[in-house]
């Protein structure tokens, strides 16, 4: 063999490593930024995404989203995300401010986009993610938002979605299965704030609640005291906190009642990782069950 071929052959055996290390980053899919406004639908988006989006929570597990606080580096989140996603309805009152505040020009997706709301007292309530087939609406909308900023991954995302709809559809019944487990007229719960109007329309259970739908520092005294006599008049059992309040009220309300505090719920924001409720499905199971359990001791 000559020089000649002697080096080319050498250069050959250099050049293939070289090659087989530059082709996976031509090939490897490009991710885009998603924001969610909080933990539940942070959890739905990244089950649509999959690994072709980084996906952001601007309001984390076991967090309050009505009186959030936005802080610089949330703004600098939504500035730089491709896709926003929100609840809308009411639910996030400071977004508005922060989206104008850094001149917001990406795709806004608003997942509460055709859902009949529940009205209360003139003004819609924001929590319809209680009923899984609202969630179900919610993931229709997240994914058109998706294919319409990243449309190279569309089929991925339309994939994702499909899937993910699908353990919906199972969630849904289960629910009813479980609820209908429980005698009619034991299907009334205590909860500490309005939150579950939508779980109640959907699966057939009555709440009363301490506070209303925001949160607040503390109810009326009236309101304990109504609370407490429907306990004894209807000799309701099932009373529970959740994961953003202090269960303090709740548990006195028990000891004057007579009744039991049952583990806490998760409404408004997930649990923290390897925790009960770390995503929705693991949420709307944890709650199911206790709410179960609870009422067949009504």
């Amino acid at each position: 063999m000559s020089g000649r071929m002697r080096r080319r052959g050498v250069l050959g055996a250099l050049a293939l490593p070289a090659l087989a290390w530059t082709a996976p980053s031509r090939s490897a899919p490009q991710t885009i930024t998603v924001v969610a406004s909080f933990s539940i639908l942070h959890d739905m988006v990244a089950s649509v995404c999959g690994s072709r989006a980084t996906v952001r929570s601007l309001v984390g597990p076991n967090s309050d989203a009505h009186n959030y606080q936005g802080r610089p580096s949330d703004a600098q989140a939504i500035a730089t995300a491709a896709l926003l996603v929100s609840n809308g309805l009411g639910f996030e009152p400071w977004l508005p401010r922060l989206m104008d505040a850094v001149g917001f020009k990406a795709r806004p997706v608003v997942a509460s986009t055709g859902v009949e709301p529940l009205m209360r007292s003139g003004v819609p309530d924001p929590h319809c993610w209680q009923d899984v087939a609202n969630a179900r609406r919610y993931v229709a909308n997240i994914v058109e938002g998706l294919k319409a900023v990243d449309a190279a991954n569309a089929d991925h995302y339309a994939s994702g979605a499909a899937a993910y709809d699908r353990k919906l559809a199972a969630l849904d019944a289960w629910i009813r299965s479980e609820i209908a487990s429980v005698p009619p007229g034991q299907r009334r719960a205590i909860t500490d704030h309005d939150a579950f109007g939508y779980f109640a329309r959907a699966y057939g259970v009555e709440f009363l609640a301490l506070r209303g739908r925001v949160p607040e520092s503390e109810p009326p005294a009236k309101r304990i005291a109504e609370l407490i006599a429907e306990l004894r008049t209807h000799k309701v059992r099932a009373l529970f906190f959740e994961n953003m309040s202090n269960p303090a009220l709740i548990e006195q309300i028990a000891r004057d009642a007579g009744a039991i505090v049952g583990p806490e719920l998760y409404s408004d924001a997930l649990s923290a990782p390897n925790s009960p409720a770390a995503t929705y499905e693991a949420m709307m199971r944890h709650n199911v069950t206790a709410l179960v359990a609870g009422m067949k001791r009504n």
